[in-house]
């Protein structure tokens, strides 16, 4: 069996019943919310789709966009959206690569790298990860 997603991090920011401290990333779905299409168990606590599959509806605290990865085999992506504004970039970067799952960040780094002469030329891809990263 594969390792948990959250392996004993108490300090993580994902709930105590979530599958993701007991599941492995993509062996279980994200929702954005609570809905009718997970509802909750009360006999273990824990959110099912119909097929059984568990669910986080926490997208934010474990860090993964929402998507169906164990019911439809969505891929693991995130997206980087750079903001308009120069000054707005590390502060930004900052929020993204420390709440991603650690699973995304290799491609998040590689956009950002890609990304931020192409939006912002003047900017040093490098110097500007390590600001957003120290």
């Amino acid at each position: 069996m594969a390792e948990p997603f959250v392996n004993g991090d108490v300090l993580h920011r994902a709930c105590g019943i979530c599958p993701s401290r007991s599941h492995a990333v993509g062996q279980f779905d994200v929702f954005e919310r609570p809905t009718k299409e997970c509802p909750f168990n009360p006999d273990d606590g824990h959110r099912y789709t119909a097929d059984g599959t568990p669910v986080c509806v926490h997208p934010d605290k474990v860090g993964l966009p929402a998507a169906r990865y164990k019911s439809e085999g969505a891929p693991l992506a995130a997206t980087l959206e750079l903001p308009a504004d120069e000054t707005e970039v590390v502060p930004y970067l900052r929020s993204l690569l420390y709440g991603a799952a650690p699973v995304l960040l290799e491609s998040l780094i590689e956009q950002a790298t890609t990304e931020l002469p192409r939006a912002f030329p003047n900017l040093d891809a490098l110097a500007t990860l390590r600001r957003a990263l120290s």
